[in-house]
């Protein structure tokens, strides 16, 4: 296995287009990397680029420690899955999974058994002598991902395999996948348009925005602190809540030296109400953007203290187990998940509460992450 680092990497476009614009990466050894942005956003070609069927402009690809950014894509010890599976229609099963070996000139009696051993891996036992056409989405992705575990490279590329399948299928190969690349332990870098995807199966995620890198981290920590309101409204399966806000106080328990204590609860004007938040380096009166996901907005039950949102029910959405309540508070509407038995009916009166720790601040002209830290008190 092998840890892959890219350090300034661009690719640029005859037409002038930086598709790849000066990223710095390190996937480590073992880990399930997501490569998770919109369409154009250049995260596929820079999958090609570490596989080497994109040329880089600028920068350096290492996989294990070796520079390969010259060097071909047959000797750069990758193996690619494409979103289109891209299998051979006359060969059938077996000969689709062992062509790279072929290409190596491996012997027959040794192909022959990498293809049964790889397809009892991977649930195709029997369909050896099948042809690609015979075959269900589900099992054209796992040839697909037989063949690339047959190449014995030390990196797995994933191009979004997951898209061609159904709900249901995606979900199970979802499920599949995970367990094959733990089991392999092999280093993998997976490219997907669906956040709902990365979050599943990525140890980290790179958030990618025309050509520039967003975010870096964790899934848990991309989906509780986007990094920016772009991260924000790009990232969960409901979108959350932005709301131009104002800082309306700092804090209640100012230090004698006039900061405000790690961690103390100030709040944020918006439409509707106010919400509380923790200090973050931003003064009272300061033009901010609010940042809070329906998930963690409460319907308040019975009288409430502090700063709360109110407005009332537009339209509920049925989400299975919750639904997605839209409200409006004072002209702009406000996204709420609740229990489905608690869904509230249209023209419902509501009060919506939060957590102060759950209300991120992101600078008005920036859409940066205010960082919460103690503040001077206005």
């Amino acid at each position: 296995m092998a840890g892959i680092d890219i350090e300034g990497l661009a690719t640029v476009y005859p037409n002038g287009v930086r598709a790849v614009d000066g990223l710095d990466l390190h996937v480590a050894d073992g880990e399930f990397f997501a490569l998770l942005g919109p369409s154009g956003c250049g995260k596929t070609t820079l999958l090609r680029t570490i596989a080497g069927l994109e040329s880089a402009t600028e920068g350096k690809v290492r996989i294990d420690a070796a520079d390969v950014t010259r060097t071909e894509p047959g000797k750069r010890g990758v193996a690619m899955v494409f979103q289109d599976y891209a299998l051979f229609p006359h060969m059938n099963v077996a000969e689709n999974i062992t062509y790279p070996l072929k290409v190596r000139r491996v012997a027959p009696a040794t192909r022959l058994a990498v293809a049964e051993r790889t397809s009892g891996e991977l649930s195709l036992q029997g369909l050896l002598e099948r042809k690609p056409g015979q075959l269900s989405g589900g099992q054209q992705q796992r040839v697909a991902l037989a063949r690339a575990i047959a190449s014995e490279g030390k990196v797995l590329l994933l191009d979004e395999p997951l898209s061609n399948l159904d709900a249901r299928l995606r979900l199970e190969a979802r499920t599949f996948l995970k367990k094959l690349q733990r089991d392999l332990g092999i280093t993998t870098v997976f490219v997907t348009h669906d956040q709902a995807e990365a979050l599943a199966l990525a140890d980290r995620i790179a958030v990618m925005e025309a050509g520039k890198l967003r975010q870096l981290g964790s899934p848990r920590e991309v989906f509780a602190r986007p990094a920016n309101t772009f991260v924000a409204n790009f990232i969960g399966s409901t979108p959350m809540n932005l709301l131009p806000g104002t800082v309306a106080s700092t804090t209640s328990d100012a230090r004698p030296n006039g900061s405000a204590p790690e961690g103390a609860v100030g709040s944020v004007s918006v439409a509707g109400g106010s919400l509380p938040a923790t200090t973050f380096s931003a003064p009272a009166g300061a033009e901010v953007t609010v940042g809070i996901r329906p998930e963690y907005l409460t319907l308040a039950k019975g009288d409430v203290t502090g700063p709360v949102l109110r407005g009332s029910v537009v339209v509920a959405e049925n989400l299975g187990t919750q639904s997605l309540v839209s409200v409006d508070c004072d002209g702009t509407l406000v996204g709420v998940t609740v229990p489905e038995e608690d869904e509230p009916a249209p023209g419902t009166a509501v009060v919506l509460t939060a957590h102060a720790s759950r209300v991120l601040l992101y600078d008005r002209d920036s859409g940066n992450l205010l960082a919460r830290q103690p503040v001077p008190v206005s």
